[in-house]
């Protein structure tokens, strides 16, 4: 019997501790802003339009931080069935291969299983995000010069983990009725990385073809 979201969804679930944006903040306003607007109903491609008067940085750190807590729930998930044995390589199918490369104790891009991958995929990004350097939180405090290069960056390697929960483990997906969950994340996802053009559309190809293909054997209506 599939369990409902918020079973699936807990908190011991997730992955890594979520990041929170501090009461009281723009960002804070701003992400509130955001829920809400997810949360009203309206057609994701608007809810992912800069409001206007905002600035872009500032919505694209929120999305991040958001995009990243979000997730990283998604694989907390599925993580128990994500284990050496069942995924000894980080992949996207048989034609998709991610290897990891950090610049530090992975000079070179170096093949890892998933699991592996994905820890050391959180403690990058958790880095980064918390980095008062990259991601400012001090009022007054400029982003810098190249913040947005690296928020493409982290985008293109956390999409890496929808299409490897997508393609290899979308059967656990759909046994705990967290389906309808995770299609409404990558739609948000997918929406606000074209709205911003923040990831190549050719990245994208591993995971449009699986979708395409589900979406023609499910008859559904997502896009």
């Amino acid at each position: 019997m599939a369990l409902c979201l918020g079973q699936v969804f807990s908190k011991d679930k997730t992955f890594r501790p979520r990041k929170r944006f501090e009461p009281g903040t723009q960002r804070f306003e701003l992400y509130k802003k955001a829920q809400a607007s997810l949360k009203s109903g309206l057609d994701l491609r608007k809810v992912v339009q800069l409001p206007e008067g905002e600035n872009i940085n500032d919505w694209i750190a929120v999305h991040v931080v958001d995009f990243f807590n979000r997730i990283n729930l998604i694989y907390g998930t599925v993580s128990e069935f994500c284990t050496e044995r069942s995924c000894p390589i980080m992949s996207g199918g048989l034609r998709y291969e991610y290897r990891w490369q950090d610049g530090d104790d992975y000079k070179k891009p170096t093949k890892l299983p998933a699991l592996k991958y994905m820890n050391l995929l959180m403690d990058w990004i958790e880095s980064l995000i918390n980095n008062e350097d990259i991601f400012p939180t001090r009022v007054g405090v400029p982003f810098p010069k190249n913040f947005q290069q690296v928020c493409k960056k982290i985008l293109s390697r956390l999409f890496r983990v929808f299409v490897h929960v997508y393609i290899h483990h979308f059967d656990s997906i759909c046994s705990m009725g967290a389906e309808a969950h995770i299609n409404t994340c990558y739609k948000h996802y997918y929406y606000f990385i074209s709205e911003f053009s923040l990831i190549e559309h050719s990245e994208l190809e591993p995971l449009v073809r699986r979708l395409v293909r589900l979406h023609r054997c499910r008859g559904g209506d997502e896009d």
